[in-house]
């Protein structure tokens, strides 16, 4: 299943993408949850939390896809998650910020706070504090917990995984020198989504592809095997200290690509459009707004 978070007419809420979706997300129709079963499980956050993915399935067959996504606002898919976690260096790149590096020995980590990612086709917020000249993004695959825990083994990581969606790690580069969480926490710098895709719609996680695209021109392409910490590793050492829990999710690093870590840099401005594609998910696309 894809499950899509929207806005419309102030109210939030959650749609079934109709199957067979081919192109923009904006051009699929879903079927919007409702009545008791969005009484119960109000979010897709709430469907993880209840186990009740394949209640969802059984409660949305045979019904008709009745909401245009042309109507509505994206929000990132897990809006709610109680807790956004991402990954630093994990793919062999020029550092964005630190130049020519060596591959990290150790993984590394932050957190996003609430209000610094938009979702599908919502502007991304140019910075107007600081240099005008570091805006940057990174596309990202992200995994969303469906089981939690702590001290995750390896073998049993997928277990926890309940499926996929992409973002832009959207950073201020001058700010992250002196705090890495001011740098990755401006408002509205990032952005989720289109939707979650559930882990059995995807064949090989590790053969899916990323393709990030600025005004048409493909950026960043890598592939999950190029990882350095591979996502059972990842989900290993953050269950470690981390109590994880169904909802979670965890952004997996940027290959290289982004404006930072190019030569010569290239940071975004007002105007740019960005696409971030996973095979097997969809692409995420935002405009910078701002002058």
């Amino acid at each position: 299943m894809k499950l899509v978070s929207y806005r419309k007419k102030k109210r939030v809420a959650y749609a079934v993408v109709a199957d067979g979706v081919d192109g923009p997300a904006e051009k699929a129709t879903a079927i919007p949850v409702k009545g008791d079963f969005a009484k119960k499980y109000p979010s897709i956050r709430a469907v993880l939390e209840g186990k009740a993915l394949g209640k969802l399935a059984k409660w949305s067959k045979g019904r008709k896809a009745s909401l245009k996504l042309s109507d509505v606002e994206f929000l990132p898919p897990l809006h709610d998650a109680e807790k956004v976690l991402c990954i630093g260096v994990n793919y062999a790149k020029r550092h964005p910020v630190h130049g020519e590096m060596p591959p990290p020995e150790n993984i590394s980590m932050f957190i996003k706070a609430e209000g610094g990612l938009v979702g599908h086709l919502e502007p991304l917020e140019y910075p107007v504090e600081g240099p005008r000249d570091s805006f940057d993004y990174e596309g990202e695959l992200v995994l969303v917990f469906g089981k939690g825990g702590r001290h995750i083994a390896k073998e049993k990581a997928f277990d926890h995984i309940a499926g996929y969606t992409i973002m832009d790690d959207g950073s201020v580069r001058d700010w992250q020198k002196h705090s890495v969480t001011a740098g990755k926490n401006f408002y509205a710098s990032g952005s989720s989504g289109p939707w979650f895709v559930t882990a059995d719609e995807i064949d090989d996680p590790f053969d899916m592809q990323l393709s990030t695209k600025l005004n048409g021109e493909e950026v960043q392409n890598a592939k999950v095997s190029d990882m350095i910490f591979d996502i059972s590793t990842l989900v290993n050492y953050v269950s470690t200290f981390i109590e994880l829990k169904p909802g979670d999710i965890l952004s997996t690093g940027s290959p290289e690509g982004s404006g930072g870590s190019r030569q010569p840099q290239r940071f975004l401005v007002p105007g740019d459009e960005l696409e971030i594609e996973w095979s097997g998910i969809g692409t995420l696309r935002n405009k910078v707004s701002g002058t």
